[in-house]
């Protein structure tokens, strides 16, 4: 039997018209921080929401609702970390969720697209040890990144 995990994606208030094409296309080729999910696991979205503006306010109520739809991980998606400036509340949000609702939580769905890259090098935005951990799983080689421009 084919294991089935089902997860929530809370996306940054800024991009709140976002389709979801980077997050979804991602999470079906197992790329950026989906690559933690074999191929042959079932991953499920169950939920799919913006964190409610800073914040987070949406960030007390969200994960109750996708859990009650099954969700067991909560992906905290990639604009979080790309936006300028990036969310300076991931950390809160990476402690609340699983303290309050047992969930296990994950910065990133789709790859860093290199166009961000390029930008936050400049900036040097993640230039110490925070950042390295909060990028690394979508931090992947440049042709992936250009594939996500």
């Amino acid at each position: 039997m084919t294991k089935k995990t089902k997860i929530g994606i809370i996306i940054c208030d800024r991009y709140k018209t976002c389709a979801g094409g980077k997050c979804f296309r991602a999470m079906y080729n197992r790329e950026g921080a989906f690559d933690i999910y074999s191929k042959d696991e079932d991953v499920e979205l169950v939920g799919y929401t913006t964190c409610g503006g800073c914040p987070g306010g949406n960030i007390e109520y969200a994960p109750e609702e996708m859990k009650k739809n099954g969700a067991e991980v909560i992906h905290l998606a990639t604009g979080l970390v790309v936006g300028y400036p990036p969310c300076p509340y991931l950390e809160d949000f990476q402690k609340f969720i699983p303290e309050k609702y047992g969930m296990k939580v994950v910065v990133g769905t789709h790859p860093i697209p290199e166009k961000y890259y390029e930008t936050h090098t400049n900036l040097g935005t993640w230039k110490n040890e925070k950042w390295n951990d909060l990028t690394a799983p979508t931090l992947k080689a440049k042709e992936t990144r250009l594939a996500y421009d």
